[in-house]
């Protein structure tokens, strides 16, 4: 077999979806618990699985023994024993916490210092960075990278409250830094309080305040989270709504959060987080401030490249992944795939087949993955659907 099925693992984290992923696979909803990741990959955290002789055959497992022929040599050298991305489906039905990934130098020698040391914070849980895009399949609302920090001190300016006039002061210079320092350190007794104001400043004003967005955001965020001062740390960043086949990019440094709706994401394979509100989750000011970009993001929108009818790529300056989009049509023939190394394809609509010229084809439903070693030869897409595929740059 040179094109394996891959089964992957659902998290069931707190804001997940109890219908968005069983929707997508076909499977009775909603489901007993939150379904918010499928994983696909071979991150140690939670690997997939494909077919062996004896059962299943978790897939680091599988690289580990044959990294030259499962990753390519190129890419057994460059990454070492490991698939050097993850991809997953994501279904977020409440807020995620805002967070942002180190680059990959910081990356490394912080979790270096963590491990020498074992009184350190364990803020690192691997030596790699975070990079990570995100396709929507439904319409998808997220909050990625710092907006103009002239507009964010107009919104929080009007809820008219003076003990916030320092946070709009360094705003209004420019300084993002600072306004995001103040707001993650706000005093812990007057949290909730502050929250509490901003939620009834809003309620004074009429619903067609110019930022309106913005503010119903902050109510939206303050139910989920109340007393916490990601509530306002949230209103400096853009608020994005991407239609189905829309994508944003999160480098590293950039100050991020997922709201709600269903979308392929694909990411370096590392867990590193560093969290800066929005959660219950630990959270490390300090550490956070000096991995975070103060930089506006003008277009937090990633936009593809056309290949050929059909197939579409999202490429990113990182050399750990590409991610392309090949959808079959009945007036269009079988498509050769692209990308080269190990790849992971993703159903996720209709019915594709995908495999060599000669072999045995693994049809792909929506919801459901392969997994092509590096050593397998060219592979075609047949059928009517839609699927993603990642794989490692050449």
């Amino acid at each position: 077999m040179t094109v394996y099925p891959l089964t992957g693992v659902i998290r069931p984290y707190a804001w997940g979806s109890r219908t968005a992923i069983a929707g997508l696979q076909g499977r009775p909803a909603p489901t007993a618990e939150p379904e918010a990741e499928l994983w696909l990959g071979a991150h140690p955290g939670d690997p997939s699985t494909v077919p062996g002789p004896a059962g299943p055959v978790h897939l680091d497992g599988l690289i580990a023994g044959d990294p030259a022929g499962q990753l390519g040599e190129d890419v057994a050298e460059r990454f070492g024993p490991r698939l050097p991305y993850l991809m997953k489906v994501l279904a977020a039905a409440a807020p995620l916490s805002l967070q942002a990934h180190p680059d990959a130098a910081y990356a490394k020698e912080a979790f270096a210092r963590q491990e020498a040391d074992p009184e350190a914070p364990k803020n690192y849980t691997d030596a790699h960075h975070k990079p990570e895009i995100l396709v929507a399949l439904t319409p998808f609302e997220a909050l990625c990278g710092f907006r103009p920090p002239s507009t964010a001190a107009d919104v929080i300016a009007g809820f008219a409250l003076p003990r916030l006039d320092p946070v709009v002061t360094a705003l209004r210079s420019g300084d993002l830094s600072e306004a995001v320092r103040l707001l993650l350190t706000w005093p812990e007794d007057d949290r909730k309080p502050l929250i509490d104001d901003v939620v009834t400043a809003i309620a004074a004003h009429p619903a067609d305040h110019p930022h309106a967005d913005s503010r119903r955001l902050a109510v939206k965020l303050a139910d989920h989270y109340p007393g916490d001062p990601g509530v306002l740390v949230a209103l400096l960043l853009n608020l994005v709504r991407l239609a189905p086949g829309e994508a944003i990019w999160m480098p590293a440094g950039n100050l991020h959060a997922y709201l709600n709706g269903l979308g392929v994401e694909l990411m370096a394979a590392s867990d590193n987080v560093l969290r800066g509100g929005l959660t219950p989750k630990r959270v490390d000011v300090a550490e956070l401030l000096r991995v975070l970009r103060f930089e506006v993001l003008d277009d937090p929108l990633l936009h593809p490249h056309d290949l050929a009818p059909g197939v579409t790529a999202w490429r990113v300056p990182v050399p750990d992944f590409e991610l392309y989009r090949i959808t079959l049509t009945a007036d269009r023939p079988p498509a050769r795939i692209p990308g080269s190394g190990p790849r992971i394809l993703l159903g996720v609509e209709g019915d594709v087949h995908v495999g060599e010229e000669h072999g045995i084809p693994v049809t792909l439903h929506p919801g459901t993955a392969a997994y092509a070693p590096a050593d397998t030869g060219p592979l075609t897409a047949a059928g009517l659907g839609t699927i993603f595929v990642a794989a490692v740059p050449a």
